[in-house]
Formats: C-alpha cells, structure tokens, sequence
C-alpha cells in the first residue's frame, strides 16, 4: 500500500477471520467487543484476546479499528466509558469507530488518544457538514452511506477539509432501509438495529396479495472492477468490505481480491483472477447496487437466492424425507453449511466432519421440523488445507508471544480502570413548572387545531409556507448529495416567510441553517435558550465555500433534534447544545426506564414521541415488486405498507405508537414536548386492531 492508496479495512467477528484478515493481508481490520457494538450477533472479542491480537497485526503494519458504534442509554455511560479506558490502557487500538454523539467527548475523557471515525449509522449523508464536522466533534473520518453513488462520494470527497478522510463501502451484505434510519427489529420486538441486535425481519418472506417472496431481502453490494474511479478520489481512505458475521474463508478472498484490484485494476488477468476470488467468498449473489448512477441495479430480484452462501445442494421429495445431502462439489472437514434460511423452522447449521466427494451422500438429523422438498443447503464457510495452515502459522506465533515474559497483551486481563465520565450540568427551567407543547405533526397545515396544541408541518418543495411563524417545520430524516441545494432553497424561502422553529431529521442539518450571534459566548447562549427557548447558532455548522441562499442577516432560531436523531443520553444532548440547538427529542426506543432518567441528566429541555405512525424504516430503494400504498403480510400476520415521499420509500406498520397516557409521567420527569404523527393510513390497509407502546413495557437490548 502506497501513501496515495485507500487502505483495504477488513471485518472480523472472531478470532479465525481476524487472522484470516492478517494473512490475506489486510491494511486494516475493524471489528467489535462483547458489548456497544453494531455487530452483537458476531462472536466478537475480549479486551485481553484483542490486546494479543492487535499486538500482531500491528507487527505487520495492519491497523485496528474497534466498533464502538451502538446506540449509548443512559445509563450505559459510565460502563462504555471504563471500557474506553481499558482499551486505551491495554489495546491501544488505531481507531474507533462510533455513531453515538456522546462517544467522541467520551472517548477522550477515557484517555484515548487514536481517531475517531464517524460510522455510516450516524447518517452523514451529504456534503455540506463535513466542512467542519471534524473540528467539532474531533473526528478524522467519516463512513459514508452505501447509497452514494460514484458522483456523490465525489462531491462529498471534494468537501473534505485537509484532516477529514472519508470511508467507502466496496463489499458486502446491504441493508434494505438507511444506515441509522431502521427500526423494523426494535419495532417488532426491542432487538435494535442501533444496538447491533438486529433480528432481520427484511430478509423474511412477505405476502402481498397472491405473491409470497422475500421483497426486502438485498444482495450483496460488489463493486469489484467498478472501484476504479475510487482510486482518484484523494479523500477516499478506505475501502471498507462489510461482513463481521461472516467467516475466515469470506475475509480472506474478499480481501485477496480488492487488494489485487487496488494494485493491478487495468490489468485485464488481474481482474479476472480478483473476479474469480470473489466468486468463492461464499457471499449472496452481488449488486453494484446505484454506484453508477446511469446504470443502476436494483438490489432485490423477487423471486431469486438471497441466502448468503454458496448452493451446494437441494432437497427433493425423497432427500427430505430421509434428510441427506448430495452435493454438488466436494466438501472438505470443518465446512459449515446451512439448511434453508434463518426464518424457517428447519433451518439448521452442519459442520462437516469428514470429507464428502462431489455427488457422495452425507446424512443429517433435523434439529427440528423436517425440512420440506425444494429446502437449498448452503456452503457458508469452509477450511481449505492453505488457508487453515495459515491460520494455524498465526495461531503459533500468539502462542509463543503469550509464553514470552512480559508479552504485550499479558496486561489483559487488569482490572477495569477507575473511569467516572464528567457529565453535562442538567438543564433547569427557570420560573418553575410550565406547560408542556404537544406538537401535532401533519404533512400539510391544518384547517384549524384543538386548543392546546402546536402546529408542526413536515418541511417540502410544496410546502405551503403562508403564516410559516406560527408552524414547527420537521425535516426529513435523511438529505441526499444531489438534494442538498435543494433544501437549502427550501431552508431559506422558509425563513423568509418567518419560519424560526425547526426539528431536523438529523444534526447535519443544522449545516442548512446560517450562523447567526457567532460571537455569542456559550453562557450568553444558554441564558438565550433558557429565557427565550430560542437557539442562537453561535458554532454553525456551515463552512466557508457553503452553497445556496442566505436568509436574512439576523434571526432567532429554534432548532430542536428530532427522533430520528437517535438521541439516548446526555453526553450526546451536549453535543447537540455544541451545535447550538435548543433542545432534542429523545429517541423513541427508549425503553421506560431509560426514558425516565434520561431528563434527569440533559442539559437541554426534552421532547418524547408520544403517538402516531412511526416508520419501521426508510429506504432509497425503488419498492420495486412491492405495490406502495397496499398492504403486505409477515409470516407472523403483521400488517405493513409502504409510501414515498420524494426520493425515499417509508415503510410503515399498521398499527401506531400509543403513549398518552404516560404524558403525564413523561412531563412529570421533565419533558417539555411531545410529538404526535399524523400520517393518513392508506384506504386497502386493514384498521389497526391494536396500537404500540414500542419498547416502553421491555428492555432495549
């Protein structure tokens, strides 16, 4: 690797695909522990297990990344904190990789002195915050959406400031909603996606009418011969293959073949050979899904393979009913394969025991329900002869270094350290008890509205902007690269018209907004908010060089973050006042008690969804064989439909949030606001017969 190529970044979940990573050859590896990372159904690792391995691979001038990117409760703070600083005592990894807003103060009050990479959960989805995003929160990378097209990676390149790199996604699994903007799993059951632990409800088959397929299941994303543009895109660092769920022999080909492709792309052998090793990593079928935006593929094909693994074998009638397996090539000792996919009920994993030619017969045992005829068995992982020595050449290594005296790594196994993180002083309304504003959020103004209650209107091209002072203007959850002039047209005619209270969709938003009283000091500002429940955007997040109108020289701002920011505890409600917003809705996962303490501690005033249809996700995915606006049935009987609004498809359940009665326990532990979401339920899609109180009766896991 030269000083002018993107680094090839690896995943491992365990120990075999870390080495795997190493001896492919790697530049770097990112992978998650026990507990805040996005990938909780990954093996992971322990702090003394990766002080050892982070110890070799630096060795071999391989850097280590540790995903520290789970969404952060409340009362998870001071324990992610002494985790920091026992990964900076004992590991000393080169990077982490976070989404909560708290973990960049966090992390350098734990003593850590790597960089901070900003993960694609976070959803820095176009350009214009990132000319200053690494100054204010500290990072020096940024993990764009797999969304982006080549066009778009290249205006957000261009945006870059010396000192902030950009990461790029080149393979693997592909969800079907946004990064950071899916709660299909928390929905259905608190195992959120934010947390890392995601069920998959988009991989399950779904009936719509008298189809029954799996409309939401993505192929994998593969650029292979397509990352050559990449390859001049200085601010491109690296090339990011997803997979910390996947195995030793996926890491290994998958890394062999973009380094041969980093290093050799106009060679046409060179290509054929990367192409043909990425044919084995036993991936699903791949996509280069919209990174040519004149060529763009859909990630869904109804009806096809969507199992990740190779096909090796399929059950008819008679192997079914004496389950065995014929394979279609050989299988070698240690191979794992796959009965069926994870939603059926005779879905099983086999390891290999001995080896078995291609057309031999291997037998199993049904752990449950018989497989039904037409089941595909899938090769998941395997253990060639090279590749398992190799592994074993590594294995070796460890071993000697751990019964080497005062081996690096043996340090392990110390004592959490001390860590008590400095938190923010609470906010603290002035004048006693007030009322608290029940914002009624409609996609267009309402004719008239109950006493009581505010108006709130989601922000449009169409948006009818008469009287825009008296209205709250709500965001869209997330901007693309080629929308963003757009909404800062938007942004501006709705300040011209007196707009002044603003909820964004996600904190970069406030990058539309111009900075006003900049000179203000931070105890001016908070007397501001506190007196006025105003924000005067004293840090704008606009840069110089900023595209798009200017509204009028002064202005009084109230910007609020909305639920889609994802906003669970305190450090991240400062950063939010950092940027000079006024206050912050808390993120509508929050089971009860987290939702209850979270008050207790901000230090900005706080709003809650209380009620109304919640998206189980967005996507830019075209619905493709989905008809919008009809319903669609889950294997469980769950009702859900989907509706687009601009570039996007939300996909929403038939049955709302449902929270008012516990207003009144909301209000009385501080919280200021609540948002109620008006959304007209298409005329095909059967009445709710229930409603949710989401993760309010469970624990967030």
């Amino acid at each position: 690797m030269t000083s002018n190529e993107p680094e090839i970044l690896a995943p491992a979940g365990d120990r075999a695909a870390f080495l795997a990573a190493l001896a492919a050859g790697a530049d770097a590896i990112y992978l998650g522990l026990k507990h805040f990372s996005a990938r909780m159904q990954a093996g992971n690792f322990g702090v003394g297990e990766l002080a050892d391995l982070t110890a070799l691979a630096r060795e071999r001038d391989c850097r280590v990344y540790v995903a520290f990117n789970s969404l952060v409760k409340p009362g998870d703070v001071p324990a992610a904190g002494r985790l920091i600083a026992r990964l900076a005592e004992t590991v000393q990894p080169h990077a982490l990789i976070v989404q909560d807003l708290a973990l960049p103060a966090l992390a350098r009050q734990a003593g850590f002195q790597g960089e901070l990479h900003l993960s694609t959960l976070a959803n820095v989805s176009h350009p214009l915050p990132l000319a200053t995003l690494g100054e204010r929160l500290g990072v020096s990378r940024v993990v764009l959406p797999r969304e982006l097209n080549v066009d778009e990676i290249r205006a957000c390149a261009e945006a870059c400031p010396p000192g902030l790199d950009l990461e790029v996604f080149v393979h693997g699994a592909l969800c079907y909603n946004v990064s950071g903007r899916c709660y299909w799993s928390s929905y259905m059951g608190g195992k959120s996606g934010l947390r890392g632990r995601c069920v998959q409800p988009c991989r399950r088959e779904y009936e719509q009418k008298t189809r029954k397929e799996r409309f939401f299941s993505c192929n994998d994303l593969g650029l292979d011969v397509l990352v050559k543009p990449l390859l001049g895109m200085p601010r491109v660092r690296a090339w990011k293959i997803e997979g910390r769920k996947k195995g030793p022999h996926y890491v290994y080909y998958t890394v062999a073949a973009y380094r041969l492709l980093r290093g050799a792309i106009d060679d046409p052998a060179a290509r054929k050979t990367a192409q043909e090793l990425l044919e084995q990593a036993l991936g699903r079928p791949r996509t280069h899904y919209g990174f040519l935006p004149q060529r763009l593929h859909h990630p869904v094909e109804p009806g096809g393979q969507t199992g990740s693994g190779l096909p090796v074998a399929t059950l008819d009638q008679a192997r079914a009913r004496r389950p065995h397996i014929v394979p279609r090539l050989g299988l070698l000792p240690g191979d794992l394969l796959r009965v069926g996919y994870e939603d059926e009920p005779w879905h099983q994993t086999i390891k290999i025991n001995r080896a078995v030619p291609k057309g031999g017969r291997l037998d199993f045992a049904p752990q449950g329900p018989a497989p039904r005829p037409g089941t595909t068995i899938f090769l998941v992982d395997r253990r060639e002869p090279e590749l398992t020595r190799r592994i074993a050449a590594l294995e070796q290594e460890l071993a000697q270094r751990a019964a080497a005296p005062q081996a690096p790594g043996a340090q392990g196994a110390a004592k959490a350290p001390d860590f008590a993180p400095a938190m923010p002083r609470p906010f603290a309304r002035s004048g006693g008890p007030k009322a608290v504003v029940v914002q009624n959020v409609n996609r267009h103004p309402p004719k008239a509205l109950a006493r009581g209650l505010s108006s709130a209107v989601w922000l449009s091209p169409k948006a009818q902007l008469a009287g825009a002072g008296r209205n709250w203007w709500w965001l869209p959850p997330v901007i693309w690269p080629d929308e963003e002039r757009m909404w800062a047209d938007i942004v501006a005619q709705a300040l011209r018209a007196g707009a002044t209270r603003f909820v964004l969709g996600a904190p970069w938003q406030a990058s539309l907004f111009p900075g006003l009283d900049a000179d203000a000091s931070p105890a001016q500002a908070a007397q501001a908010r506190q007196r006025e429940g105003g924000a005067h955007l004293r840090r704008p997040l606009r840069g110089k060089g900023a595209k798009g109108p200017r509204p009028p020289r002064r202005r009084e701002l109230e910007l609020w973050a909305g639920p889609f920011c994802n906003v669970a505890n305190a450090l991240a409600v400062q950063a939010l006042a950092d940027m000079g917003l006024a206050g912050a809705f808390a993120s509508p996962e929050l089971a009860r008690e987290d939702a209850l303490e979270l008050p207790l501690k901000s230090p900005l005033p706080l709003g809650f969804l209380t009620y109304g249809m919640w998206p189980l996700g967005v996507t830019r995915i075209p619905v493709g064989a989905v008809k919008p606006e009809k319903p669609l049935k889950s294997p469980k009987g769950e009702i859900c439909w989907t509706r687009r609004y601009g570039p996007n498809n939300w996909i929403y359940p038939n049955w709302g949030i449902d929270l008012r009665t516990r207003e009144g326990e909301l209000a009385a532990a501080g919280y200021v606001m609540f948002a109620h979401l008006f959304e007209s339920v298409p005329r095909e899609v059967p009445k709710a017969t229930r409603s949710s109180t989401f993760n309010w009766d469970l624990k967030l896991l």
